[in-house]
């Protein structure tokens, strides 16, 4: 990356950051900048690091005004959202950032999973990749719970019950993990979240990523622009604050924990059913780059592995909705509309298998039907000359025009919202604002290819005949014509008059050129001149 003469300050600014940071690791990740629009599903991984950058810095503002203290933790995110100036921007920002990479990371992992992209040397990063996103749950399932509301205390009593259950070192992990009570738990919940499982996740990372990265600014913008926008229409709850003299309303956890909850609510063995079946998932999950012997990548092409896939996917939906469900019935008693029957939940459970196997030989042949048409029409279109939606490019500057207007309004609208005390409001409008510039991003980035294959191909220009050395080639020329001339003239007198010359005496016998002592070829033309001509007396 050289810096050229008539660039921007500051592209001349970071060309010389980055030609200074070549020998650090960071430089060693090779980042690539698509010129066009490209699918975000083969970069999710870095679009969760993206979210996670996002989390760093929300969460490094919140820690200036939270106190980790059992009874002045829900006070101060109370302060937090209420009183600190764009503190309510702030926290929803961080809360459904955290939101955003749990998703993001289990969409990169079942991408992953059905492209078979593990299977192309990538073993180790499956494998970091499958223990990264455990990681990732647990760094959002200590995040809210040390707000200590009601939703916090059901899940820290959940946790707590879970890991005392395991078999042999459970109870020595609890206290270790836990403290002696609530009053150790706060501060230990925040290690974990602010530092320890940060640098765990780091190191992960720091194995996981693969060398190149895929960096498309457009389409950062907008997953950006999406947190803002749902943070300014489902604004965060701060919830009640925990009191153990008042009895707690009915709550479920986040819905990337409701799964392992509907299991729980069956009343079943809770090590069973809260530890050992979601490590058993997480193993299978591991493990399946060495289980999975077929040859080629693609879905269609691996039956049973994407028949097991679609089963875990559809087992995950119906327990995370199931433990979002609770019996509107009010007139029944509280245990029984949380429990689950557990009949009626593992039958569900089995029935998927099948179901799940029979949707997805369906699907592959219905897949590989739609390809052949796709082909077909994809002909048909290349034939007519038409490659599907094109905007010209006038129109794509008008278009360009209109956004940069738009952008414009939003940028004063989240102004007058802001002084307002809408906040929400502004949350909304600027998220709108990041997937607008999304928007002219792409479309100029697709304008500017538009105009580089409009213009003509300049011809290159003819190279100039090299110079040959006309002095030179006619003086050797010279030199070399009456040698030449000579040894003609020789050779004819030879091949006519040798009859008449043989019979004379040796001595009347013209000398031959070879033979002449006389080194100066004008005068061995002479020799041969006069030697024509006595020739022509004696005839």
């Amino acid at each position: 990356m050289s810096i050229q003469r008539g660039e921007n300050g500051l592209v001349r600014f970071f060309k010389w950051l980055w030609q200074g940071l070549e020998r650090t690791i960071f430089v060693g990740i090779k980042f690539t900048y698509p010129s066009r629009f490209v699918s975000p599903m083969g970069f999710l991984g870095m679009l969760t690091f993206i979210t996670f950058i996002i989390l760093g810095i929300t969460g490094a503002l919140l820690m200036f005004y939270y106190e980790p203290i059992l009874d002045r933790a829900w006070d101060s995110v109370k302060t937090i959202n209420n009183t600190i100036p764009y503190g309510f921007h702030i926290r929803n920002i961080h809360y459904h950032a955290s939101n955003t990479m749990v998703f993001l990371a289990l969409a990169h992992m079942y991408y992953q999973y059905f492209s078979g992209r593990y299977k192309i040397r990538n073993e180790v990063l499956w494998v970091t990749g499958v223990i990264l996103g455990t990681v990732t749950i647990l760094e959002a399932f200590t995040g809210y719970d040390i707000i200590y509301n009601e939703r916090a205390e059901l899940a820290i009593s959940i946790a707590s019950s879970l890991t005392n259950s395991i078999p042999v070192i459970g109870p020595q992990l609890r206290e270790m993990v836990f403290g002696a009570g609530f009053a150790d738990f706060v501060l230990r919940f925040y290690a974990l979240h602010v530092f320890i499982l940060p640098i765990v996740m780091l190191g992960l990372m720091a194995v996981h990523f693969p060398r190149f990265l895929v960096f498309d600014v457009p389409m950062v913008m907008a997953v950006a622009g999406m947190i803002f926008i749902v943070a300014g229409v489902f604004p965060v709850e701060l919830g009640n604050k925990f009191d153990p003299t008042v009895p707690p309303d009915i709550t479920v956890p986040e819905w990337y924990l409701t799964g392992i909850y509907a299991f729980l609510r069956t009343q079943y063995d809770k090590f069973v059913t809260g530890v050992l079946w979601p490590g058993l998932f997480i193993a299978a999950l591991a493990m399946i780059p060495f289980i999975d012997r077929y040859k080629k990548l693609s879905w269609k092409d691996r039956p049973l592995i994407t028949a097991i896939g679609i089963t875990s996917l559809a087992q995950i939906i119906v327990t995370t909705y199931w433990g979002f469900y609770i019996d509107p019935d009010f007139n029944k008693p509280l245990l029984d509309r949380i429990v689950i029957d557990p009949i009626l939940f593992y039958t569900v459970m089995l029935l998927l298998v099948p179901l799940s196997f029979g949707f997805t030989y369906m699907m592959i042949k219905l897949a590989k039907h739609f390809e052949e048409l796709n082909k077909k029409e994809a002909a048909a279109r290349k034939a007519k000359g038409t490659t599907g939606l094109n905007i010209s490019i006038k129109w794509g500057w008008w278009l360009l025009a209109v956004l940069l207007a738009f952008q414009v309004y939003l940028n004063i609208a989240a102004y007058y919202a802001g002084i307002n005390g809408f906040k929400n409001v502004q949350l909304f409008i600027i998220g709108l604002v990041l997937v607008t510039f999304a928007g002219i991003f792409h479309l100029y980035r697709y304008l500017n290819e538009q105009v580089k294959k409009a213009k003509p191909m300049a011809k290159p220009a003819p190279k100039e005949p090299t110079p040959r050395p006309v002095i030179e080639h006619k003086e050797k020329e010279a030199e070399v014509k009456p040698v030449v001339e000579a040894k003609v003239r020789a050779s004819t007198v030879d091949n006519v008059k040798s009859p008449v010359t043989s019979s004379l005496p040796p001595s009347t016998q013209p000398s031959s050129m070879g033979s002449n002592p006389n080194p100066n070829p004008a005068s061995s033309i002479g020799s041969n001149v006069k030697a024509s001509g006595d020739l022509s007396d004696i005839v």
